[in-house]
């Protein structure tokens, strides 16, 4: 059984592992983590050939320059309540490559429920909508922050890690080039 450190409860876990059975738990809160997580389950853990796909995705996030210009963003994943990325996540991570760094990296929580008020108040140059795990579109997220500039991005090229991640810095950087 895999399982996600993040996504599946460590009760849960302990019921599985009590039940018998051999629970793999990943941790991804980094690309690199993420390659090397991809290969351990799926040429260590299940045996399969290294696919062509991770060799793509290592190669394209090679590729990806390092620096540029910093942006600040503010990185809603969930609304009602209001809630960002914040420490030591994957998509932060992501963001942080592509030059984008977002403005609760340093909080103490992952995803910190923060008020409206404060999310339009900082010091964002722009705010980052992903279509997960809440689905923000063109009409319902980027009203929330007058005068931001919104990057609407693909939860799945920002948030998953597999096969999207060979294509995730060219879709990712266009969604963010377009919001300027």
């Amino acid at each position: 059984m895999i399982a996600n450190e993040e996504e599946n409860r460590p009760s849960d876990l302990a019921a599985l592992r009590a039940a018998g059975l051999e629970v793999l738990v990943t941790e991804v809160r980094t690309l690199e983590q993420a390659f090397s997580e991809l290969e351990r389950v799926l040429v260590r853990g299940c045996g399969l050939a290294r696919p062509g796909w991770l060799d793509a995705a290592e190669g394209a996030w090679a590729d990806v320059p390092a620096g540029g210009p910093a942006r600040h963003a503010v990185v809603p994943v969930w609304r009602r309540p209001w809630m960002v990325l914040g420490r030591d996540t994957f998509a932060g991570d992501v963001l942080a490559r592509l030059g984008v760094r977002h403005l609760y990296s340093a909080h103490p929580e992952r995803y910190p429920r923060i008020p409206i008020q404060e999310l339009t108040a900082g010091e964002a140059d722009l705010v980052v909508l992903p279509d997960e795990p809440y689905r923000f579109t063109a009409d319902d997220g980027p009203e929330a922050f007058p005068g931001l500039p919104a990057a609407l991005v693909s939860g799945r090229h920002f948030t998953w890690y597999g096969p999207s991640l060979a294509e995730a810095p060219a879709v990712l950087t266009a969604a963010l080039s377009a919001a300027r």
